[in-house]
């Protein structure tokens, strides 16, 4: 599954809106921002802006959701052939350079909302990985949403608990743990 494409002009403004309003997040508490901040530090139209969300809630789940797609499916972009079915590495590693962003995401009270929204979105992605990989052709197709889902659930589990551990392990080696968590279960984990 691909992301659609957009329009250049139309993916620049949706970039510079996200990237105003995750800058801002980190400057003030997300209620006191405005539709009107955004729009000053991103240097776009008031009318452009309404073209397109509803509101500064509208365009931070939006900007949360098109991450957390382009996360699911950055295996399948790179057409990796390893037997990961989720992108734990660089998701972690991008969690790790994005503290003060994670930070204000707890103060606006969003973190539940955007961690909720990821594990859809993860879920999703791990599902079709499960469907690509000859390493799980013994699990049954109905059998993948529910896996998929419960593996969705401990990545998120194991994020949880780097975050509280002061993210001891690097992202590569919380990586290997998920994917031998992942193949504990259907054969022996290898990890390198």
């Amino acid at each position: 599954m691909r992301p659609k494409k957009l329009d250049p002009r139309v993916q620049r403004t949706s970039n510079a809106l996200g990237d105003a309003l995750i800058a801002l997040m980190q400057e003030k508490p997300f209620e006191q921002i405005t539709v009107q901040h955004v729009l000053d530090r991103a240097s776009v139209s008031r009318s452009t802006f309404y073209t397109h969300y509803r509101d500064k809630d509208d365009l931070f789940i939006s900007d949360v959701e098109e991450f957390f797609e382009l996360i699911s499916t950055l295996i399948e972009q790179r057409r990796e052939s390893s037997d990961r079915v989720a992108p734990v590495q660089e998701l972690f590693a991008h969690i790790s350079d994005a503290r003060q962003f994670y930070a204000a995401l707890v103060s606006s009270g969003k973190l539940n909302d955007t961690l909720e929204m990821g594990r859809g979105c993860l879920a999703r992605g791990i599902e079709r990985r499960l469907s690509q990989l000859p390493r799980a052709r013994a699990v049954a197709p109905a059998s993948r949403a529910v896996m998929a889902h419960g593996l969705s659930g401990a990545l998120f589990s194991l994020l949880d608990w780097w975050i509280d551990h002061h993210m001891t392990y690097t992202p590569k080696q919380m990586d290997d743990m998920f994917h031998q968590i992942v193949w504990g279960g259907m054969g022996p984990a290898s990890i390198e």
